[in-house]
């Protein structure tokens, strides 16, 4: 393989198998329980605020496109199980226009707060790309994903569903379902904070924040008023 091919074939496979959640120490399986119903009817989009350490984010989530994605996200809110929470890996790409990665965060797996793992909406289904700013679902293979999620500091397509893939994981790629519309000088503050150079396993070698940047509350705000019609 001659070095410009290596440049542009790298990008795509690292991020698909680097944008899975870290694994937990071995021990008992976490144990998903069953969804929790919706408290209230959600519209086309759902706003959410998350307040963290380094500042506030504001999503806005695509209900309309990606129904379980969304709903599994409004869910673990409501629940207030993101609060607490942390965002805890920066995914820092070396190439391209920077700044170019991810943040991840969520719950990593803890047995006592995951609920029953979602059925994958791929981007092929929902429209939905993988653009700077866009929140996408971490997973292992397609129907795991639960509570974590990343926020994309540039555009990563190789993260789009690609039907004409010979990787079943690339065919599927990852499901997307809104993106952030205030904050993302907050998403970058945490993308700049201190790495762990020892902690990790693999592909999240070096990618682990050292300390991690905690969500101190995760909650659904509503729509800004429409602008009054001119007189």
């Amino acid at each position: 393989m001659n070095r410009r091919f290596a440049l542009l074939a790298i990008p795509a496979l690292f991020v698909l198998v680097a944008a899975a959640p870290p694994k937990k120490p071995l021990g008992k399986r976490p144990v998903a329980t069953k969804p929790a119903p919706l408290p209230a009817p959600l519209g086309d989009t759902v706003r959410v605020a998350l307040v963290t350490e380094m500042g506030p984010i504001e999503l806005e989530l695509d209900h309309k496109r990606a129904p379980i994605t969304t709903e599994n996200f409004v869910r673990y809110v409501d629940l207030k199980k993101f609060d607490g929470i942390t965002f805890y890996r920066s995914m820092r790409l070396p190439w391209g226009e920077q700044p170019n990665g991810l943040i991840q965060g969520g719950l990593q797996g803890h047995p006592l707060k995951i609920l029953k793992p979602i059925t994958h909406e791929p981007t092929s289904l929902t429209g939905i790309s993988h653009k700077a700013g866009t929140i996408s679902m971490a997973r292992y293979a397609p129907g795991t994903a639960t509570a974590d999620w990343s926020i994309l500091l540039s555009d990563l397509p190789s993260l789009d569903a690609d039907p004409k893939a010979t990787e079943p994981d690339a065919q599927a790629g990852f499901a997307a379902f809104g993106h952030v519309t205030a904050g993302m000088d907050v998403v970058r503050k945490i993308w700049d904070a201190p790495l762990s150079p020892t902690k990790g396993e693999g592909p999240l070698k070096g990618q682990l924040l050292e300390p991690p940047v905690k969500i101190l509350s995760a909650r659904r705000i509503a729509d800004p008023p429409a602008p009054k019609p001119m007189p």
